[in-house]
């Protein structure tokens, strides 16, 4: 039998309280509230300009904290302002809990236990989708944002679009420049954290989606759905422009090259020839002249061609300094070559600036992908001959 007094005093110790969003759902609204009150006082409910009997509900629950926006403005709006308000008045953490009876209250106590393992952590409240009661659309949306978050953070989580949600409130007041206002706010919001190095953590929870004749959803299939497409299109372009690279050398500068090289090449999973394949890619696309975009551009083929990420990444920073000028150099003494050019009078010494580059595009293009499609024939093989014996040898 679980003792709600401890659980009240869980509450307590934590400096948790519980945030509720609530868009005219005056049919289950109150239960909601008089289920949440069991295990905590310290209760916020966020009145996102309810045109129904809400105000009149939240009336008859004078000791719980009220925010009320006019004029609807979004789920995420309303969040946010239930954030700040938790923050000024001293909260370490918040649990979000739906307002329409989707989510149980009597599993609040799991997001305690979680918060006391793992302080600081995000914790999704993870539901089971599979139920034959699940609608179609939140089955394809569950599956659809899970796959994003994945791509965004390198994280696999088992619920991203749960509402049941447990908030590092000191983690949340250094996110900046938040967009997003409604529903997406809790793809972006997320996605951020886990930008931030915030652990991202799950606990199983129960769901109850009511009748379809009976049941009370905000979510407009085709409007916010598009706008969770647009949110989740820009953070991958976020990611994959700067976070995920940037993520991956800071990790790089904590490792030495023997700690690198035993856990993303000897201790690998992938096979000699696919990290052989990994490390030509990575050539390639580092010798060849797409400045700013060879990050992207490899971490994107080297998911298409299913190769070892990481391994890639690192062999396209052959075109970083101080090898870019040699580089550039041979690049264009084999353009020259190729194209019939004369380059007995072109020295390293001379220094080659943005001035050759102009005048000399063509004949460094083709001496770039001639270069970087040579170092892909020449040392494939050759690092596939080398980790044929290394891996074999410290098996």
């Amino acid at each position: 039998m679980l003792d709600l007094s401890l659980v009240r005093q869980k509450f307590v110790e934590l400096h948790c309280c519980i945030i509720i969003p609530t868009y005219n759902n005056d049919h289950a609204l109150e239960d909601v509230i008089q289920g949440v009150l069991q295990y905590t006082g310290d209760v916020i409910v966020v009145n996102d300009g309810s045109t129904d009997k809400t105000p009149s509900i939240l009336e008859r629950f004078p000791g719980i904290q009220k925010i009320n926006i006019p004029v609807n403005t979004g789920k995420g709006w309303a969040l946010r302002q239930g954030f700040r308000h938790a923050i000024d008045q001293g909260y370490r953490y918040a649990i979000t809990i739906d307002s329409d009876g989707q989510h149980f209250p009597e599993d609040l106590p799991l997001f305690l236990e979680m918060a006391e393992k793992h302080p600081d952590s995000m914790v999704l409240g993870a539901r089971d989708m599979n139920r034959d009661e699940v609608p179609g659309t939140s089955s394809f949306g569950h599956k659809f944002s899970i796959f994003w978050f994945k791509v965004e953070t390198g994280i696999k989580v088992l619920d991203v679009q749960t509402g049941f949600r447990l908030y590092p409130l000191d983690k949340i007041k250094n996110i900046r420049w938040i967009l997003s206002k409604k529903y997406e706010y809790e793809v972006e919001i997320l996605v951020r954290l886990a930008w931030h190095g915030v652990n991202v953590l799950s606990v199983p929870v129960k769901v109850y989606y009511a009748p379809r004749e009976i049941r009370v959803s905000h979510f407009r299939k085709v409007r916010d759905f598009t706008r969770v497409s647009i949110a989740n299109s820009i953070l991958v372009f976020m990611a994959l422009l700067w976070v995920r690279p940037l993520s991956f050398f800071k990790g790089l500068r904590k490792k030495s090259v023997h700690e690198f090289f035993l856990e993303y090449v000897v201790n690998s999973q992938d096979s000699n020839a696919t990290l052989a394949k990994s490390i030509a890619l990575g050539l390639f696309i580092g010798v060849t002249p797409i400045w700013g975009w060879q990050i992207v551009t490899t971490l994107g083929l080297a998911h298409l061609f299913k190769l070892n990420k990481f391994v890639a990444v690192t062999a396209s920073n052959i075109s970083l300094p101080p090898m870019l000028p040699f580089v550039i150099f041979l690049s264009y003494i084999i353009g020259g070559w190729i194209m019939g050019v004369n380059v007995s009078n072109l020295h390293y010494s001379q220094g080659l600036g943005l001035h050759w580059i102009r005048e000399n595009l063509v004949q460094y293009l083709v001496g770039s992908l001639f270069l970087g499609t040579t170092l892909a024939i020449l040392f494939g093989p050759v690092s596939y001959l080398l980790l044929s014996f290394f891996r074999k040898k410290n098996v």
